[in-house]
């Protein structure tokens, strides 16, 4: 069930205790992927989880903007703070739990996000009335986990599979020609580098040509097959 597709007494006679919460980014992908792309594809994986899992589970709205100030050089990028994006995904997470859904597995789409929301799952489930983890997909995937880049192989196949219509395929060329083939700038263990556009001209990290709509698909299944067994762990949890 979609919670924001339901109405209020749909949500009263559901018997289910497990949710998803997706979150994303509105972030710059390059010049072929669209800013939501972090947001849109949480939500992908968020849903197909849900049909995968034989069970009940609610997916919340997604949460779109994020920790991403690392992209402010591009325009149209969005940002908060880790404080606020953290008392936002709290807040909400304890709204879900105020009406029986107290335990929630926030499906991530974005990297910037991934301190931030181990930190604050750790903290609600310590101190709150409800049990979160949280699920980043492209860490999920099996061996493809280790092409992710940014606006690269795998994020533009699970768009080209889910969303074809937004990416912008005339623009392939350009974006894996003025991107980096490497995330950050680094010296020792360290990334000297702060903000993306210090090692990626266009903001692309990655060869998008890389992604096509098959592998898409298998990114899809996969991430979603684990966001299900996920969601059979969470549910079978005994909590103090």
């Amino acid at each position: 069930m979609r919670l924001s597709e339901a109405t209020w007494t749909e949500v009263a006679d559901l018997d289910a205790d497990l949710a998803l919460l997706p979150v994303g980014s509105t972030e710059q992908h390059g010049p072929h992927a669209p800013l939501g792309t972090d947001a849109l594809n949480a939500e992908s994986v968020a849903e197909a989880g849900a049909e995968a899992f034989d069970g009940e589970v609610v997916v919340g709205p997604t949460i779109p903007v994020g920790v991403a100030e690392e992209h402010r050089a591009f325009d149209g990028t969005l940002w908060v703070s880790p404080d606020t994006f953290r008392a936002y995904v709290r807040e909400t997470i304890e709204s879900l739990a105020h009406h029986g859904f107290d335990r929630v597995v926030v499906v991530n789409g974005h990297g910037g996000n991934i301190d931030a929301l181990a930190e604050l799952c750790r903290r609600v489930s310590r101190t709150g009335d409800v049990y979160a983890v949280t699920f980043t997909w492209f860490d999920a995937v099996g061996d493809h986990s280790s092409d992710m880049g940014h606006g690269g192989p795998l994020e533009t196949a699970l768009l080209r599979h889910t969303h074809p219509e937004l990416v912008r395929e005339d623009r392939i060329d350009e974006a894996r020609d003025g991107g980096s083939d490497r995330w950050g700038e680094w010296v020792s263990g360290v990334n000297l580098a702060h903000d993306s556009d210090e090692f990626t001209g266009n903001g692309v990290v990655g060869d998008p040509a890389e992604g096509d709509a098959e592998r898409g698909a298998e990114l899809e299944s996969l991430a979603a097959d684990s966001l299900a067994s996920l969601l059979d762990a969470v549910e079978r949890r005994q909590l103090d």
